[in-house]
């Protein structure tokens, strides 16, 4: 299995959203600047950072050319990964790992990307939250991109649109479905569910 992640489905925007993004992770203390160095990085094939300017950093995530890796950090020793990605059917999808955050800091994570659900422009089509990696991030692409009907294993919580809460509301007892917001539903365990 994998490790634990967090995997966002968005529409692909018309003017991209980075700024926004940077800015409102800031607020839950995920900076894309090293605390120590003030730089942005991104990380190479071979997994090293990358010094990368802000300005160029958009810019290659603005042209959805390839898929890119970076940084967040929540301390100059503690560091999210966080891998863009961009499908044919006009969406763009990021998976942040939470391995190596303590529980906190996985916590910030998860509440800094469901903030942006509501308060970026961008609509959000699912939100998979698998602190554990119960699940691999990829086995979320058929019902979530696709419309398929094969579910994976429930991970944690599911922020989604209607129709991905509806199956897995279906499918799966015990689950509990609440409103998230813009057109959101977030899907739990319900008490005594494991």
């Amino acid at each position: 299995m994998a490790d634990g992640f967090i995997r966002w489905y968005r529409e692909s925007a018309a003017t991209p959203v980075f700024g926004e993004q940077a800015r409102l992770f800031a607020e839950y203390g995920i900076h894309l600047a090293h605390p120590v160095t003030g730089e942005a990085t991104a990380v190479d094939v071979e997994g090293e950072d990358v010094p990368i300017g802000r300005e160029e950093l958009a810019l290659l995530l603005g042209r959805r050319i390839a898929s890119i890796t970076i940084n967040w950090w929540l301390s100059a020793d503690t560091n999210v990964l966080d891998s863009f990605g961009y499908e044919p059917l006009g969406c763009e999808v990021q998976t942040l790992w939470l391995d190596g955050l303590t529980v906190d800091e996985a916590h910030r994570v998860e509440s800094a990307v469901t903030a942006a659900t509501t308060r970026l422009p961008t609509p959000t089509r699912a939100v998979i939250v698998d602190r554990q990696g119960a699940t691999d991030p990829e086995d979320w692409d058929s019902p979530v991109l696709y419309d398929g009907d094969e579910l994976p294993r429930f991970p944690d919580a599911v922020v989604a649109r209607g129709p991905v809460a509806d199956k897995l509301v279906a499918r799966a007892p015990g689950l509990v479905r609440e409103p998230a917001g813009a057109h959101l539903h977030r899907v739990t365990r319900g008490p005594g569910t494991v």
